[in-house]
């Protein structure tokens, strides 16, 4: 950082305070930041739109004080506490042995970048009284994504606990509705939504992992709000532990939002001079709707300098995934078959799922012995890496590197590396056995805070990609982690840790091994893990009606290129529903698009079919993977548009999709939005074909729909387009192109 400003400044409340530094204002992408320091403690203004090159006095901003409450007004801080008369959830909560309750954290410094160039900053506030030491880190992004994270320090002589540290930022007043997002196995992310009142609404995770039901995405916004409309304040915790995220509304009117990571008892008891590191809080603010928040994360994410692509150039190739064409029956002859009829469609990376290890005929047993398994492989993995490679595509493996079977060698030898509420005694030793967690799928969970445990699966997986032509790790995590503990102490956190060195570790030594992070499908999403991974699996369910919400809500934070999206058998295994070509492969295209499927089976017509879809996916790849995301707000629920623009506004691909029976005889006029409204497009329907009878269910279509239409980016956002009636669960993808393009 350049030009900094360190300025000591005690509480400016009492006699002769020296004169505090500037005001700190982060300025980026329409987005700003305010923190004032008038009062000796740094004070939360303003998170949200831009506030432009100038300020008034600050000083002239302070709140009045009412009646029945404190002398002075009350200050809400960059870690709000009571010390400053903060009634809402505080920002720190932490003791000594139960003393220095009540922290009093005042400003000792401020680093900041010069005002012309003011995207970052540090923040370190101390309580000599407590003895301890809070130093916050502040980045204001170009895309205007905030992050910000606090660090804190035991200065004292004897132990201090950490019971909560949390980030938070200032809420509008115009906002007065509650998003997040829910879910269950198989029905990730859904969102729900309720009015803002006084007090506080929490979403606590208590899974040991992001958890299905993760919100992933927290915001508060203006009344009705929606995808291209109302301002918005959201936030994202980066981490795969146990979270809590929150809005709180105070007494006076004010509110915050913001998240923590949540502890277990006496989780972190920081010894003298040791510390504590919160997760990053990424936020964002968007005055023109849930659109808006995705471009800051979608930037963020893109630029990157390890983000997939962007040091290579390799575009995200299109996968197959034999789990739900084979399950655990892995036979050489038929996994080659499997290869040669994906190679003939134009697949470009194969992944051997669950199943290929010692003694993994099933879920009940197996996990933990990494070891390719002989009787299975009698010539080892080699024959079909060879077949695959030969064949063009990228080899990929699944592994589940952080869990145990009960039934498994790995168990057998060391008992002691299973975690649980109570240590476990070694192999041998005959003593009685600390008590385990409820098994989940048959498993337990490696304590890979146990040194020699980490150490064993690093080496484990290493061997495997040092031996073998391996290009992709799918990395799942099958359980929740009820019980956690290390030796008698909760260990979420330490072992959320130590699967982030594991990964960092496995990435430094096979830096070209790319990872996706899979657990039961979608309940590891967050951006912890997604600094360490290239993708992950937004759900176990392939259904594509399922997958319609599922995608548009992890779309919210994770883009495209990341969110693994594949076409599932015709009849889906989880749902049961049958679900045409065309449907599925328009809702697997807006995503990191791929087969999970026996296409050895597929009849000729079926199989042309499935051929230029993958074709498709790969003439629209660049753009599906760098473009500005859209979602319109439609007014009938039973359909959905949504679409990807290019920067230059170019190109566009849209999918019209219909969840359900509408209300309405015919669609009317659709718009379609992000478009240059001063460019010609040309627009055609690519897929399926306009006569495609199972899709449509018109006595005539629309004249335009057979051989395209031009007109300008201003119609086609304001007009819209007359849409063919579509039946329940089908889509129609429409390419956009300027015109003389």
């Amino acid at each position: 950082m350049n030009n900094p400003d360190l300025t000591v400044a005690p509480d400016p409340r009492t006699a002769g305070t020296p004169t505090p530094p500037a005001p700190l204002y982060l300025r980026r992408a329409g987005t700003a930041l305010l923190i004032d320091f008038s009062t000796g403690e740094p004070a939360l203004l303003h998170f949200g739109a831009d506030l432009g090159p100038g300020l008034p006095d600050l000083a002239l901003l302070r709140d009045p004080v009412p009646h029945s409450a404190l002398d002075t007004p009350v200050t809400l801080g960059l870690i709000p506490q009571a010390s400053s008369g903060w009634r809402g959830r505080p920002g720190l909560r932490g003791h000594r042995n139960g003393r220095a309750f009540s922290a009093r954290l005042r400003l000792e410094s401020v680093t900041a970048d010069a005002p012309e160039d003011a995207g970052s900053a540090v923040v370190t506030q101390t309580d000599p009284d407590a003895g301890i030491t809070v130093r916050t880190e502040l980045r204001l992004n170009d895309g205007g994504l905030l992050q910000l994270r606090h660090s804190l320090a035991n200065d004292g002589v004897d132990p201090y606990t950490v019971e909560e540290l949390a980030a938070v930022l200032p809420v509008g007043r115009a906002a007065t509705e509650i998003l997040d997002l829910t879910g269950r196995w198989c029905r990730e992310s859904h969102p729900q939504r309720l009015p803002l009142h006084q007090g506080t609404w929490v979403r606590s995770g208590r899974h040991g992992r992001t958890g299905h039901d993760s919100s992933l995405l927290l915001a508060a916004g203006t009344s009705g709000f929606g995808y291209r409309h109302g301002q918005v304040w959201a936030v994202h915790l980066g981490w795969s532990g146990n979270h809590e995220s929150f809005v709180d509304t105070a007494a006076d009117g004010r509110t915050v939002i913001g998240a923590a990571e949540l502890l277990g008892s006496a989780e972190i008891t920081l010894a003298p001079g040791s510390r504590y590191e919160t997760p990053w809080l990424f936020a964002a603010y968007s005055a023109a709707g849930l659109d808006g928040i995705s471009e800051a994360f979608y930037a963020w994410f893109r630029g990157r300098p390890h983000h997939p692509g962007a040091v290579s150039g390799k575009p995200r190739p299109v996968v197959l995934n034999v789990w739900e064409a084979v399950y655990f029956d892995h036979r050489l002859p038929a996994l080659l078959e499997l290869a040669e009829s994906a190679a003939g469609l134009g697949v470009e990376r194969y992944v051997l799922d669950d199943g290929w290890f010692r003694g993994r005929r099933n879920d009940t047993a197996g996990l933990g012995d990494w070891y390719v398994d002989e009787e299975l492989w009698p010539g080892g993995l080699a024959p079909l890496i060879d077949a695959v490679n030969g064949h063009g595509m990228e080899f990929g493996l699944w592994v589940e590197p952080e869990m145990v079977n009960e039934d498994s060698d790995l168990a057998r030898a060391h008992p002691d590396w299973i975690a649980g509420p109570a240590p476990r005694p070694e192999a041998g030793t005959g003593g009685a056995g600390g008590r385990l967690p409820e098994r989940w799928r048959h498993q337990q969970v490696l304590d890979l805070v146990n040194p020699e445990a980490w150490q064993y699966i690093y080496d484990r997986l290493d061997a495997l990609l040092s031996e073998h032509r391996i290009g992709y790790l799918k990395w799942d995590q099958n359980r929740d982690l009820t019980e956690m503990g290390h030796a008698g102490r909760p260990s979420v956190h330490a072992q959320t840790q130590a699967v982030y060195r594991l990964l960092d570790a496995l990435r430094s030594a096979h830096p070209g091994v790319e990872v996706e992070s899979c657990s039961s499908g979608g309940a590891r999403v967050d951006l912890g893990i997604l600094e360490r991974t290239d993708r992950i699996w937004a759900s176990d369910c392939n259904d594509a009606l399922e997958r319609q919400t599922v995608q548009r809500w992890t779309g919210m934070v994770v883009p495209p290129e990341l969110v693994g999206s594949h076409i599932g058998p015709t009849t889906s295994h989880t749902t049961a529903r049958t679900h045409d070509l065309s449907f599925r492969a328009i809702t697997a295209l807006f995503g990191h698009f791929g087969l999970e499927w026996d296409v050895r089976r597929l009849d000729p017509a079926e199989r042309g079919e499935l051929a230029a879809a993958i074709g498709l996916f790969k003439e629209y790849r660049p753009l599906l993977h760098s473009g500005r995301m859209v979602r319109a707000d439609e007014p009938d629920p039973a359909l959905r548009l949504h679409g990807v623009v290019s920067h230059d506004g170019g190109e566009a691909l849209y999918a019209l999709v219909c969840v359900a029976t509408s209300f309405a005889e015919i669609p009317g006029r659709v718009c379609l939005p992000g478009l240059d409204p001063d460019v010609r497009y040309r627009l055609e329907a690519l897929y399926p074909a306009p006569d495609d009878r199972r899709a449509f269910k018109h006595a005539l279509p629309p004249a335009w729909l057979d051989g395209g239409i031009e007109a300008s980016g201003r119609f086609l956002a304001a007009s819209g387009l007359p849409m063919p009636v579509l039946n329940p669960e089908h889509g129609l993808l429409l390419g956009v192109r300027r015109v003389g393009a």
